[in-house]
């Protein structure tokens, strides 16, 4: 019987022991990890052990998601796909897997923009021609500005001057959404 062998069958004989001293339903497990040689962690559980419970448990002894682990970093680095792929309405999650939810999260997010920049798209072209009608009356933005800009008496050079800065902000704000 190779060393291995010889001590899972110890650990288990002390598990059976220890579970006598147990409160009944308790389950137990043995976790013996190796620093750096992942290959060589030893996991002993109690038949029916619900992992999420053990996991339930160490998070009550003070395990955080905020240390840095490679389970974290792949179950975040899933979620950022499932976002990213939802948001390009491409490879859905199987069905019923957890991940859907952070997919249709994304897709009507990516809808939701796609309806704003195109409202955006429309209102920026009416701005723009209603800017050019009330420019007819107004002169220059620099008189404008000059005489009263927004509080300009005359109320096509007031709509002229709050048109013509607006815009500024609705194109680039088309730009960046579309580049």
């Amino acid at each position: 019987m190779s060393a291995v062998q010889r001590f899972h069958e110890a650990a288990n004989d002390a598990l059976v022991k220890l579970s006598e001293y147990c409160l009944h339903g308790s389950k137990l497990a043995l976790i013996i990890i190796t620093p750096g040689e992942p290959e060589r962690d030893i996991i002993l559980e109690d038949q029916g052990l619900d992992r999420n419970e053990l996991v339930s448990a160490l998070r009550h002894r003070g395990l955080s998601i905020d240390g840095d682990n490679a389970y974290k970093r792949d179950l975040c680095d899933s979620i950022v796909g499932a976002l990213a792929f939802g948001a390009q309405n491409t490879n859905p999650p199987p069905a019923d897997h957890w991940g859907q939810r952070f997919w249709d999260i994304a897709r009507e997010e990516r809808a939701n923009s796609e309806q704003l920049l195109k409202a955006l798209t429309a209102l920026a072209h009416v701005a723009g021609e209603c800017q050019q009608i009330a420019s007819n009356y107004s002169g220059t933005i620099d008189g404008v500005f000059e005489d009263g800009g927004d509080d300009h008496e005359d109320p096509s050079c007031a709509i002229f001057h709050r048109l013509y800065y607006a815009m500024f902000d609705a194109r680039a704000a088309i730009k960046k959404a579309i580049e």
